[in-house]
């Protein structure tokens, strides 16, 4: 299905030239059955063939494109590195990992987690990242490979600003914790006045539930959240100043670190990427000192081989590897696309992976280390004692760091890392947004007060969406927003990718273009690349539409619950139409795709999968060629494949093509 202009590999700038001269010479028709001239004018009869292309000699002054500020680009390749590193290894890995290894049986739940990262995550890994790099553009505009499926990108978009919604709460309650973290003795621990009560009478609580609540637990419900003051979903309350205090200096901080785009937060990376493994060593060797942490260790590890049977462990293993590695919402391919064109993508998608896993696997010693000395010291079973989610950074872990020596210190070094982490994740996703806005609207790229003002207004608008999450009942509208923002949608947008890119845009010309960007591929890439295209043609599909299947099971026979409180079937129906937003731009927007193109069904449906000529218009990666090098302008009719001015002009026509 692929068109033929499409196929050509890039080499040096003289083969690009002569490869777009010769695609000049086949298309001069265009698919709508109109004969195009130079400068983008529809003839009805043949003009002579000199005129078409001397565009340069004579396209008069004012139809001159005005200068576009070029695409930045990583000023290091250690930048881009870790910047995806740290966009993968959040807040999932400290907490969310190491539950799901004891949840489902230990160390034999590495089992089905490696078998889903291989087969799922490495191969979407690598798709998003190659697709980014080799159109040089974000989420929306970069499916100018097959404008068919530009809802997919439009998708990612909506995932992202439903995961930067709310994420930042996260580091806004991160925020707070740190700076309890600064009180002696911590205000969540037994050693605290207030709480003598609590550690002395294990039955005295909250009085409005009438159960019983440790220090910690009676900190974060009553001191933080408040939620002990809604009674549900429907009841949010007033806003918590002390938390929105924080948010909005999370907001700022976002703000700030992103105001210069890559070259700003390229540099942050350096110590927010590289901060929490320092932490995560310091842990596990002060972990590993103290009394019940081999308790801890062993229950972290012991398998349960019967766990393998069971279809819940395998959905787990891959939403985890989902929610890991960040695949679907547009943040890895936003970071691509400033790559250098000729980056060697493969060798970054196993060092990213293996970093991000590894580290997953290893924060589970620093976590379980402490949890086992805790579950010692209170004389219970370690799984007594662990939770999920928010409850088991913002519970578990405060409970832990009180029991040590020294716990201000150990408190404030965790929670930094916490925030690190966060603030590393939050980037991805904030990047994902912005790319895809400064792509399609160029002359926000061109101007950095206006670009400065649309990151502010971005980040000011996130922050008033925000002040509802951070309520009496706010933690009721965070459990929602995270439990179906990158649920059943998610799946089902990467699943649209995967398809659209192997069977659409081509699965060979993709190949094609990934060693086109490697340039000088070693063999041992080549035989790598078949691995992928037959995960991406079969078994990455195949595994996506198991999990899916799954996902809406369990959604139909499960309630969503946050502690003991059951969510109304309003509240469950608002979250299905939140993941179903997001999945539901990739028909619509294929109909607006078909709709614009001409002649039959069928004709439609072949003209909006066909790559636009100005596909490939970011990849003359030559300091030759900058003046003729044109930004990744949109067709105006994104979805009608008539060539315009601008795509003559990108596509530099050379006199040579007249042959």
């Amino acid at each position: 299905m692929q068109d033929e202009s499409g196929k050509a590999a890039l080499g040096s700038p003289a083969e690009v030239s002569a490869t777009t001269a010769q695609v000049g010479a086949e298309n001069l028709v265009d698919l709508n059955g109109h004969t195009v001239t130079q400068n983008g004018q529809n003839s009805t009869t043949t003009p002579a063939p000199q005129p078409q292309f001397d565009s340069r000699a004579q396209s008069p002054a004012p139809c001159t494109p005005a200068p576009i500020i070029p695409r930045e680009q990583w000023g290091g390749k250690y930048e881009f590195l870790l910047s995806c590193i740290g966009y993968c290894v959040g807040l999932g890995n400290v907490w969310r990992f190491p539950y799901l290894c004891y949840r489902n049986g230990g160390g034999v739940f590495l089992i089905p987690y490696f078998i889903m990262l291989f087969v799922t995550g490495v191969p979407l890994f690598l798709m998003e990242l190659s697709l980014g790099q080799y159109g040089a553009a974000g989420p929306i505009t970069v499916w100018k490979c097959c404008p068919l499926l530009k809802g997919i990108g439009i998708g990612m978009l909506c995932v992202s600003i439903l995961v930067c919604l709310y994420y930042n709460v996260i580091i806004a309650w991160t925020f707070y914790y740190l700076g309890s973290s600064l009180q002696s003795p911590l205000p969540w621990s037994c050693d605290a006045v207030a709480n003598v009560g609590l550690c002395g009478n294990g039955t005295t609580g909250n009085s409005s539930t009438g159960k019983g609540l440790s220090p910690t637990e009676k900190f974060w419900n009553e001191r933080v959240l408040g939620v002990v003051l809604s009674e549900g979903l429907h009841d949010p309350g007033p806003v918590r100043w002390p938390l929105a205090l924080c948010l909005l200096a999370a907001w700022v901080i976002i703000f700030l670190c992103m105001l210069k785009g890559i070259r700003s937060s390229g540099k942050v990376v350096y110590v927010t990427a590289t901060f929490p493994y320092f932490v995560l060593i310091v842990l596990i060797i002060r972990g590993a000192t103290l009394e019940g942490s081999l308790q801890g260790i062993a229950f972290y590890l012991t398998p349960d081989w019967s766990r393998l049977a069971n279809a819940q462990v395998w959905n787990d293993a891959a939403s985890q590897v989902f929610y890991s590695l960040g695949i679907g919402v547009g943040g890895l391919l936003s970071m691509a696309s400033y790559n250098k064109f000729d980056n060697n993508v493969i060798r970054d998608t196993l060092i990213i992976t293996t970093g991000n896993c590894s580290t997953s696997f290893f924060a589970g010693f620093a976590i379980f280390s402490i949890l086992g000395h805790m579950a010692w010291k209170k004389g219970v079973p370690v799984e007594k004692v662990a939770d999920t989610g928010p409850g088991l950074a913002f519970v578990a872990y405060p409970e832990a760091l009180a029991l040590l020596p020294g716990s201000v210190f150990w408190s404030i070094l965790f929670f930094l890392m916490l925030f690190m982490l966060g603030i590393d994740t939050l980037f991805g996703n904030m990047e994902g947004i912005t790319t895809a806005v400064l792509d399609e609207f160029p002359h926000l790229r061109a101007n950095p007060l206006h670009k400065s003002l649309f990151l502010g207004a971005l980040c000011f608008c996130f922050y008033l969406m925000g002040l509802l999450l951070v309520t009496n009942g706010g933690i009721y509208w965070f459990t929602l927003i995270d439990s179906f923002s990158t649920s059943f949608g998610l799946i089902i947008i990467t699943l649209f990718m995967c398809i659209g890119i192997s069977f659409f845009y081509g699965v060979n010309q993709f190949c094609q273009d990934i060693i086109d960007m490697i340039r000088h591929c070693p063999p041992w890439c080549t035989k790598v690349l078949l691995y992928f295209k037959a995960c991406w043609v079969f078994c990455t599909p195949f595994l996506l539409l198991f999990i899916l299947t799954y996902i809406f099971i369990e959604m139909y026979r499960t309630s969503l619950k946050y502690g003991s409180y059951v969510y109304p079937l309003w509240g469950k129906a608002l979250g299905v139409c939140m993941g179903a937003t997001c999945c539901l731009q990739i028909p619509i927007w294929a109909i607006v795709a078909i709709s614009k193109e001409t002649g039959t069904l069928k004709e439609r449906f072949q003209k909006s999968i066909r790559p636009l000529n100005s596909w490939r218009v970011n990849n003359l990666d030559s300091t030759a060629r900058v003046e003729e090098h044109m930004e990744a302008e949109r067709v105006e009719g994104p979805f009608t494949v008539t060539l315009t001015d601008m795509d003559f002009t990108a596509m530099t026509w050379e006199e040579g093509s007249q042959a």
